[in-house]
């Protein structure tokens, strides 16, 4: 069996794809371009891919290719209708990075809430050297406790922010567009209501029809001016020409961004311009991305195409 990697270089080369071997001939490719990959899948039979969409024009006739692995949750990469056709048999890993993505949805916050960028600089530049007092004032911040934290999308990633937030204080509120994951643990509203009482807001939520340029003008219109915004779900939840806007005329306090609506970020981006690290953090999708999210995943990933070889349904997504 000949076992293809798309774009390995997308999990890290500090994650070991040994066990890998011991199913059959890898190949890896760091990179692939869209128009290399039919013939780099020429005569393999399982194709690895993260970020490679997988079409007609891609793939093509290939009729070697009978298993596809995604190593994330989200398949948008596949046309399905074209695998369902193909009889190509698709998964993908779905809760290997809820720890780390909670993590990091904190990480964001802590560095806007407590002004972690202005106090760094503040020491680094040394103004605190020889300082009359102890300590310093000037950039005040607040307590998390008491705070109203809206969550949007209460999946298993939502819940884990959900539970934390909690054990700091807050009053937490959720809006979901899907209808699925109601919990009775924590107080369901609507999206305005969501949008005027949180002061603390964090997206967790597919990219569906529903919730793309769900925060758009008329959203952050509605927000506090001393609310802190977060997205690690998808770029295009957020429209971000309004949200520069929200951010430049003081609409919402600050934004932390893991996911942007090109990536790598492109020059176009309106928030290329916005250089205030007070009030604005972005990372390059990173959230997913801890060594032990990313080795989880790398054992998922090998755990499915063991089940497919023994006709075992796991994780599959279309069959």
């Amino acid at each position: 069996m000949k076992i293809i990697f798309a774009d390995a270089d997308t999990l890290g080369n500090d994650i070991s794809f040994e066990s890998f071997q011991e199913l059959g001939e890898v190949i890896r490719y760091g990179h692939t371009k869209p128009e290399e990959l039919q013939s780099r899948c020429e005569g393999a039979d399982i194709l690895i891919t993260n970020k490679v969409p997988v079409t007609e024009d891609t793939l093509g006739p290939n009729p070697s290719i009978h298993y596809i692995g995604v190593t994330a949750t989200g398949t948008n990469i596949i046309d399905l209708n074209y695998t369902k056709a193909r009889q190509i048999t698709v998964t993908n890993v779905k809760g290997y990075s809820t720890q780390s993505v909670a993590q990091h949805t904190f990480a964001l916050l802590f560095y806007l809430l407590e002004k972690c960028y202005y106090y760094d600089n503040y020491v680094k530049s040394e103004q605190y050297v020889n300082d009359i007092l102890f300590t310093h004032f000037e950039n005040k911040f607040h307590e998390l406790n008491g705070k109203t934290w809206g969550i949007v999308g209460l999946g298993d990633i939502g819940k884990q922010v959900a539970e934390i937030a909690k054990v700091f204080g807050c009053n937490v509120i959720y809006y979901f567009t899907s209808g699925k994951n109601q919990n009775p643990n924590y107080q369901q509203t609507d999206f305005p209501t969501l949008l005027q009482c949180s002061d603390i807001i964090s997206i967790h939520a597919p990219l569906t029809p529903a919730t793309q340029n769900l925060f758009n003008e008329a959203a952050f219109h509605q927000m506090k001016s001393s609310s802190i915004l977060i997205n690690v779900g998808r770029g295009p939840i957020i429209d971000e020409t309004a949200l520069y806007k929200a951010l430049t005329e003081n609409e919402i306090l600050a934004a932390g961004l893991d996911v942007l609506c090109i990536e790598p970020m492109s020059k176009e981006n309106p928030l290329v311009n916005f250089k205030d690290s007070n009030r604005l953090i972005i990372t390059p999708h990173i959230a997913w991305a801890t060594v032990e999210a990313r080795t989880r995943l790398m054992q998922e990933v090998c755990q499915n195409i063991k089940a497919y070889q023994n006709k075992i349904p796991r994780n599959i997504v279309l069959s």
